[in-house]
């Protein structure tokens, strides 16, 4: 008797649970069913209790430089985040180009007081091409996930205590077994998305792209096309000749029809 019962509250446990984390209505109807003062109170505590800005900034910074000197400016930018000389810093990818069109990339996420230094030592001697800086709010969905994680919580620690329970058959144990351990996996997605949410709000992203000034890059352009006119001109050459090498047999066959037609014409006219 006393399993019997045991299995029914833990078949009632279990699906309160999934019901819980499935979101279905019955939090809303039971909601409903407390009164219009319950309600109030709610709503009130809910405006008392709404969620600071939480934001994650992104900038984008465009330095002009010459070409020579993007490389090593690029570097002294990349030491100074390895060594945190303005604060915590992070190199999250570094892209460089050299020759005639030299430029380099260079990601990081940094504390927000990093970050104008950090411009500001890439940006010596040179000209700020353009800047630009976006913020996306976090505060809904870090909040959601705070209410996730708790929820998870509060249900692990149903399902431990009714574990603690001697009367458990082996099929209702299993089940339980099975749910603790979804209930632990899905808490531990979500901790490990609120940390990625928490990282964004307390570091930036700043991402500094160095290039050569338009007009500097105007003359490679000019130089780069001086240097290429002979090996152009050469392809254009060599095109010509595999045209006419392709040409030469199809005007010997045309030419060698068009003789044929007339021999046999010529005859006819003769005899009419």
């Amino acid at each position: 008797m006393a399993t019997s019962r045991a299995r029914w509250c833990l078949v009632g446990l279990l699906a309160s649970l999934v019901a819980c984390s499935k979101g279905t209505p019955i939090a809303a109807e039971e909601a409903g069913a407390a009164g219009a003062p319950m309600r109030a109170q709610s709503m009130a505590d809910a405006a008392s209790a709404e969620p600071a800005a939480m934001l994650a900034y992104e900038h984008d910074a465009r330095i002009e430089l010459q070409a020579d000197r993007i490389a090593a400016r690029l570097q002294e930018a990349r030491n100074a985040c390895n060594s945190r000389r303005f604060g915590a810093c992070v190199v999250l990818n570094v892209q460089q180009q050299g020759g005639e069109h030299a430029s380099g990339t260079l990601g990081m996420r940094m504390a927000p007081a990093a970050v104008e230094p950090m411009i500001a030592l890439a940006s010596a001697g040179a000209r700020l091409g353009s800047r630009s800086t976006r913020a996306e709010d976090l505060a809904v969905v870090v909040r959601d996930n705070s209410l996730a994680q708790d929820r998870l919580r509060k249900e692990l620690v149903r399902l431990q205590e009714f574990q603690q329970r001697r009367d458990l058959a082996v099929a209702d144990m299993i089940a339980l077994s099975q749910r603790m351990a979804e209930a632990e996996a899905q808490l531990q997605a979500a901790e490990q998305e609120g940390a990625q949410h928490r990282r964004r709000i307390d570091t930036q992203l700043l991402t500094l792209q160095f290039q050569p000034p338009g007009s500097e890059a105007g003359r490679n352009e000019v130089a780069q096309a001086l240097r290429d006119f002979g090996g152009i001109l050469s392809l254009g050459t060599a095109w010509l000749i595999r045209a006419a090498a392709f040409l030469i047999p199809l005007v010997l066959v045309i030419a060698v029809l068009v003789g044929g037609v007339r021999r046999w014409r010529a005859p006819r006219r003769t005899k009419g």
